[in-house]
């Protein structure tokens, strides 16, 4: 599979994440079915936007580039995106670019101007057919030039000769740098040849980008052909896209300031990956509420687990499970299997099955808290193994499964939520001191207005026994503004684990 990646000139947005997220999850899923996957996804770093924010800082473009290739890698590793197999530069890759060049101009698909070279689009019959678009559309604003020079105004740039200031290569047209188009074209043959499986990006390159593609790789190759087209959605800010040149964007390292990496990941697969996807912090405050309540589950199944180590049987028996048990893991395998082979339908795998499993955990783990026969409680604590395995599972397939303890990832989300709230913990227990005195004066009306005031802030206090802890919550006055984009499901308010 080949992915077309980011145009490295600054810090990714929330656009970016949902691209790279979706497409680590058909990555994570074809690996788990047992297939070997070979996956490229490049790095465009020669191009018109980075030369002029480099002549804006005095940087040289190659330069600055990498950096940020570096730091988007960082934010892919917070999102848990696995690595690419390739991750190719175009700076890497002047050799294919003009290998694949000279054998478009060799067929008589592109011809040379003054030392630039454009693909000519009256030679190609099939140009339009992914997208259903006419060659007139194919304009400028979207990378393709005004030029008087050329033969069709459609034709866009294989080859652009040098320009003063500018980085450039030697070709056999003159000095120069590629188009935007052959790099992708270029680089998936070197690694993948002229036919593979799956080619991948956003629902904006289908056109020009891809178009073009396809022209330039049959140009070349005759016998060029992707099996399968996969375009992620926008991310829409007031549901308009949101992009750099827009300037409505929000980097992903100014949402992980506030919010945990992986209620970012859940917030971005709670929507199909072809539905459009609007930026909200009430999804994104029900994403981090919603993890926090898989993680405290699955924290407080391992907790009991460990303590009951002795009790559990290692006589490489086949587990015993209660029924109800046995019917969520068949339901939970069942309904993960069918929803995301039906082109990847991670919104409902976090509803339905994979609710009720954590709620059967829960359950299970209020039943070991009383008195059982001794058979009775051996099925209860099997059940609450073999359901945290399979749970475990979707997790990781999804790459939801923290890198960490649940102890340590609850510990974190714990620390945004204090940040969002604008406090540090010691702030919360003076609160919960404070509110334990109020209560021992019998004064329950201010003691609930003092919860209401933290609940406010996204702090939940319980009272559990003679004690009182928080967690994090939806912040009260945003509950009711819930509103769900197209295609993403919002989960039931959990119950406090």
């Amino acid at each position: 599979m080949y992915v077309c990646g980011v145009t490295a000139y600054d810090f990714s947005h929330l656009g970016h994440a949902r691209a790279a997220v979706s497409f680590d999850v058909l990555y994570r899923y074809l690996k788990h079915l047992g297939y070997e996957v070979t996956y490229v996804r490049n790095f465009t770093d020669v191009d018109d936007k980075i030369i002029r924010r480099a002549n804006e800082t005095g940087e040289d473009p190659i330069s600055l580039s990498d950096r940020y290739c570096k730091e988007y890698n960082i934010d892919m590793s917070d999102l848990q995106c696995l690595s690419p197999t390739h991750e190719p530069r175009v700076s890497d890759h002047m050799e294919q670019i003009k290998d694949m060049i000279t054998q478009i101009i060799n067929k008589d698909f592109g011809y040379v101007v003054d030392g630039d070279v454009f693909f000519a689009v009256d030679k190609f019959p099939n140009y339009g057919k992914l997208s259903g678009q006419k060659l007139e559309n194919n304009r400028a604003g979207e990378r393709v030039a005004v030029d008087s020079r050329k033969r069709n105004p459609s034709d866009f740039a294989l080859w652009k000769a040098a320009t003063p200031g500018e980085p450039s290569w030697d070709s056999p047209w003159g000095p120069g740098r590629p188009g935007w188009h052959i790099e992708c074209s270029a680089m998936s043959a070197h690694y993948l040849s002229f036919k593979f499986d799956i080619h991948g990006g956003g629902l904006d390159l289908i056109f020009p980008h891809h178009e073009n593609e396809i022209a330039q790789s049959c140009a070349a190759c005759e016998e060029s052909d992707v099996s399968y087209w996969m375009h992620n959605g926008h991310v829409t800010n007031n549901n308009e896209k949101m992009s750099k040149s827009l300037g409505n964007f929000f980097t992903i390292r100014q949402i992980t300031e506030r919010y945990h990496p992986l209620a970012l990941r859940y917030f971005l697969i709670n929507a199909h990956y072809r539905s459009p996807l609007n930026y909200s912090v009430v999804q994104l405050e029900g994403a981090s509420d919603a993890i926090f309540y898989i993680y405290q589950s699955l924290k407080d199944c391992q907790d009991a687990l460990l303590q009951l180590q002795e009790e559990i049987p290692n006589d490489g028996k086949p587990a015993r499970t209660t029924p109800d048990a046995k019917e969520c893991i068949s339901k939970l395998c069942n309904e993960f299997q069918v929803k995301m082979s039906d082109d990847l339908s991670t919104s409902l795998i976090l509803t339905g099955a994979f609710l009720e499993a954590l709620k059967l955990v829960n359950n299970l783990l209020t039943m070991l808290k009383k008195k059982q026969q001794k058979q009775q409680r051996l099925l209860v604590i099997e059940s609450l193994k073999e359901i945290g395995k399979e749970v475990t599972k979707v997790l990781d397939v999804l790459g939801l499964q923290p890198p960490c303890s649940y102890n340590e990832v609850l510990l974190q989300l714990k620390e945004k939520a204090l940040t969002r709230a604008g406090l540090v913990e010691d702030d919360v227990i003076r609160l919960i001191n404070k509110r334990a005195e109020v209560r021992r004066n019998k004064d329950f009306l201010k003691s609930d207005q003092m919860r209401a005031h933290l609940q406010a802030k996204g702090i939940a206090l319980m009272d559990v026994g003679t004690e009182t802890i928080w967690r994090p919550c939806v912040p009260v006055q945003q509950e009711s503004e819930v509103v769900p984009s197209e295609g993403q499901k919002v989960p039931p308010k959990p119950e406090t684990a």
